[in-house]
């Protein structure tokens, strides 16, 4: 089969015409079936194996691709896509989408191309899988959707809360029964938020346990782990042991080093990660292309004064010394993080006073006690943590260290985002835009690796790590997700202060073989299916 060289690009070209110069037409496809349904044709076909571009039509009969290459027949549907990029849809393995159902249509992802969701991340997930996906079922999502068990949800659910102690043998053994019936449902595998009540007060022997059984039923280990700042090496060795000791694969959630001083640890991390590699553990990660994060500004509070909940929370406050006690470490931690005070964090949605939405928590401080002193800021965060707690955007990666890990063959592209309510709060914008960031600015105008890399990355990379069975790739037998777009077109408008707009740029967007957007326009239908945990059939070109 002819193919092409691997293509890059400049933005001073048009790229559609770049691809139809440099790729080789497909010949008859093989073996293909007398009818189909859909037609996609004159494409510029990036399977998502990494292979270079090829030109060629894709033939659908209902949810599978039937057919690749010249198509002699005609279909009742047939689109002529003029030489615009057909790729398989792409999978974000990093969400929190647990309130798809009353957001099913999940506009934000389909505009940005993704057509399967990972949720259940960072320890927090349904607790009962199989419910989950009959209400996730009825309520007819636009795009697919598997998830992975919580560690939070079931250490909460048996040990009633956020305690700072092992659990008992009795416990630990409803925790595995928990986990086994999430694997029995489809769950992907574990999660782990080692930030977060109750995780963050589990031992790695705990998890090993879990993590054992998701591994017996082929399942994974995702972590958002204990430490993403100068102590990020202690928090890989403790994942790698948890892979290890399990003997399963280990996937690092949103990969990153969150605070100035750790901007020097990016080397050290690589080097441990391909020795862990070497040593056979198999490792990857994934990652937002934006250099703040986002999560509870209650996490800036040290564990030991969030363990029990926000009532004894407010119980030390009340206590002096306790009340000090509090405040010094919060300032500590600050001063380990090269930090002074709390500009680097915008509250991103407070139910309480949505007016703080959008403010830096200096900001909101002068609001609330008329001043922005540290002491000030603390008090702000307290106070917005007793009313409720609020979701924040934190700024304090750097550009050099997200290229670096970007590099790696082995970091998927994932939001980290949930269904985005158009207009509610001022949430982060990788919600909107991460995957078109991706292809647009990383991709197209930094040209820091082929569009058939970049596809990878998101497609049969994160379809075998997960694994989702006959997703992630354009071949016979695999289901119909696909997206086609002009990568000269795609640009976002989403920022950190003005973040609700959708991306722009994807022409057609198909889930098991019906558009959910066609000529840019969102269609309405509702296609979207659970996926259970399913290997691969092997399948070759």
């Amino acid at each position: 089969m002819p193919v092409s060289r691997s293509v890059r690009f400049s933005p001073r070209f048009a790229v559609a015409a770049l691809f139809w110069c440099a790729a080789s037409y497909l010949p008859v496809a093989e073996a293909a079936p007398a009818r189909a349904d859909v037609v996609l044709r004159n494409a510029v076909i990036i399977d998502g194996s990494g292979a270079p571009a090829i030109r060629g039509d894709v033939a659908i009969s209902g949810d599978r691709i039937v057919a690749v290459g010249s198509v002699p027949f005609s279909a009742p549907t047939e689109v002529d896509l003029r030489g615009r990029i057909l790729a398989p849809g792409f999978i974000d393995v990093h969400t929190h989408v647990e309130d798809l159902a009353e957001v099913p249509a999940a506009e934000n992802f389909i505009r940005m191309g993704v057509t399967t969701l990972v949720t259940g991340n960072c320890g927090g997930s349904a607790l009962d899988v199989a419910e989950f996906f009959r209400k996730l079922e009825a309520s007819r999502p636009s795009l697919n959707l598997a998830t992975l068990i919580g560690h939070n949800t079931v250490r909460a659910q048996v040990m009633g809360g956020s305690f700072a102690r092992p659990p008992t043998a009795a416990e630990l053994d409803q925790m595995r029964t928990l986990v086994a019936a999430a694997m029995r449902d489809g769950a992907v595998g574990l999660s782990t938020g080692l930030i977060y009540l109750p995780g963050t007060f589990a031992r790695t022997d705990e998890i090993v346990a879990l993590a054992k059984v998701s591994a017996e039923s082929g399942g994974l280990y995702a972590s958002h782990m204990r430490y993403e700042n100068a102590r990020i090496l202690e928090a890989i060795e403790e994942a790698l042991t948890i892979g290890r000791e399990a003997g399963t694969p280990v996937q690092i959630s949103h990969i990153k080093l969150s605070t100035p001083a750790a901007w020097g640890l990016t080397q050290p991390v690589i080097e441990r990660l391909a020795r862990a590699r070497a040593e056979g553990v198999q490792v990857a990660h994934d990652q937002y292309l934006y250099t703040a994060s986002s999560t509870s500004l209650g996490t800036t509070i040290p564990d030991f004064a969030r363990e029990g909940g926000r009532g004894r929370l407010r119980e030390r406050l009340d206590d002096p010394a306790e009340r000090d006690r509090i405040r010094a470490e919060m300032r500590a931690t600050l001063q380990r993080g090269q930090r002074t005070d709390y500009t680097y964090a915008v509250i991103a949605n407070f139910t309480e006073d949505p007016s703080l939405n959008g403010m830096s928590v200096p900001e909101a401080a002068r609001k609330l006690y008329g001043n922005d002193s540290l002491d000030a800021q603390l008090d702000t965060i307290l106070q917005v943590e007793l009313r409720g707690g609020a979701s924040a955007v934190f700024h304090g990666m750097s550009e050099p260290n997200l290229r670096a890990f970007l590099a790696l063959p082995l970091t998927m592209i994932a939001s980290d985002s949930g269904a985005r309510r158009m207009g509610v709060g001022v949430p982060h914008p990788r919600g909107y835009g991460n995957n078109v960031r991706f292809l647009a600015h990383y991709v197209r105008d930094e040209q820091l690796m082929s569009l058939e890399e970049a596809v990878r990355r998101m497609t049969d990379l994160p379809a075998r790590q997960f694994p989702l069975g006959q997703r992630g790739l354009v071949r016979v037998g695999f289901i119909a997700d696909l997206v086609s777009f002009d990568l000269g077109r795609l640009a976002t408008q989403s920022t950190f202060r003005d973040p609700h707009h959708y991306a722009e740029g994807m022409d057609h967007v198909l889930v098991a073989g019906q558009f959910v957007i066609r000529d840019g326009t969102v269609t309405g239908l509702r296609p979207g299916r659970t996926v259970r945990r399913e290997a691969r059939v092997t399948s070759t070109p």
